[in-house]
């Protein structure tokens, strides 16, 4: 059979899992199997529970944070795994602007897994940030099984659920963004149309290069006009080619409101 071996920055866990340290009285891990569509994919969850007060990353962490990192490798024919990231809270972590989740989470996943039959093992690890006063990175090793036969999981249609609006489902309009050069890099300022989205509003633009670092969004509103500028720094540290159609934007609010927006047109 073949090995395929996949690696991403975003968050999926799949335990058992095994660490090198006890770290159970910050963080516990469960997979919630799930189940297989019609299509032959199949749905399931990671379950991450944090001690009261401990939080954890969302998938740009902001200005202080450690990004999710897994790893995992299968004898069956996976083509891609594709998270779906519940709203996060962006809070103030030792005076920095950090985007994450407190006490728990639930992050759901499909995996593509179209014309394999039986259940779909996979082995792996995963690296994310635990953090109170200080921050911990926690590595855990899973060896796992996706059951074939599976069921629905309330929790796992919940935390579906909670994802943000799609640009259809948030009626925007118009998404530009400008570009200009800067010593070292790029600064792009995005506008969207689209009403305010509750009392607060947080932009996070994250580009299609993920070596490519990005300052936090200075953000402002126009009656229905969010905009939001962001200085953006290539590893060369000159300014690059900047691809419109891959830029990824999401606008947070309170109330766990977000919108997430997939490209930009020029200005």
């Amino acid at each position: 059979m073949r090995k395929n071996m996949l690696t991403t920055a975003l968050l999926l866990a799949l335990p058992t899992v095994s660490v090198a340290q006890d770290y159970s009285d910050m963080v516990r891990f469960e997979v919630l199997p799930g189940w297989r569509t019609p299509a032959g994919d199949h749905i399931s969850a990671v379950k991450i529970t944090l001690a009261p007060g401990w939080m954890t990353y969302w998938r740009a962490p902001g200005e202080a944070g450690i990004p999710p990192q897994f790893s995992f490798s299968s004898n069956s024919a996976i083509s891609s795994i594709t998270p779906h990231w519940p709203v996060p809270h962006v809070f103030d972590d030792a005076g920095l602007r950090s985007i994450g989740y407190y006490d728990g989470v639930i992050f759901p996943f499909t995996v593509a897994a179209g014309g394999i039959a039986g259940d779909i093992p996979l082995t792996g690890e995963l690296t994310i940030g635990v953090c109170e006063e200080i921050c911990i990175p926690v590595t855990f090793a899973f060896d796992t099984v996706l059951p074939q036969v599976g069921a629905h999981d309330a929790a796992i249609t919940d935390a579906l659920a909670d994802s943000p609006l799609t640009r259809s489902e948030a009626n925007v309009g118009d998404v530009t963004c400008a570009i200009e050069p800067i010593s070292d890099g790029l600064r792009m300022t995005t506008q969207i149309d689209v009403a305010q989205l509750g009392a607060s509003e947080f932009v996070v633009v994250e580009p299609s290069d993920p070596r490519i670092w990005v300052s936090q969004a200075d953000v402002g509103r126009e009656g229905a006009t969010l905009s939001a500028t962001v200085e953006m720094v290539h590893p060369s540290g000159q300014p690059f080619a900047f691809d419109r159609s891959g830029v990824r934007i999401t606008v947070l609010g309170g109330d766990g409101q977000a919108i997430d927006l997939q490209g930009c047109t020029a200005d």
